[in-house]
């Protein structure tokens, strides 16, 4: 079943700062990292249970896809998929 993903406020602000920071050493490794996270959410439409339970909530319903370092963190409902957090992997998930 195809679902709509959504990004939140938060989660596109951590992936603005996230290239931002990147793109002071590389334009093109900022760019890259831009496209490899889009395709990745993107490709949560189609297959939204994609990638493992966030191990910080044991909810079947808060799950992550790995965008190595990267952690692209969402919320399933019925009908959407929110993109609630980008953070580094070295990051915890309490601020969410």
């Amino acid at each position: 079943m195809a679902r709509k993903v959504t990004w939140t406020v938060p989660a596109w602000d951590d992936l603005k700062a996230a290239a931002e920071y990147i793109e002071r050493d590389s334009k093109i490794y900022a760019a890259a990292l831009v496209q490899e996270v889009h395709a990745a959410a993107d490709s949560l439409v189609d297959f939204a249970d994609r990638g493992q339970v966030v191990p910080e909530f044991g909810d079947e319903s808060i799950r992550e896809l790995l965008v190595k370092p990267y952690r692209l963190v969402n919320k399933l409902s019925d009908e959407h998929v929110f993109i609630v957090a980008f953070i580094h992997g070295a990051q915890r998930l309490w601020r969410i």
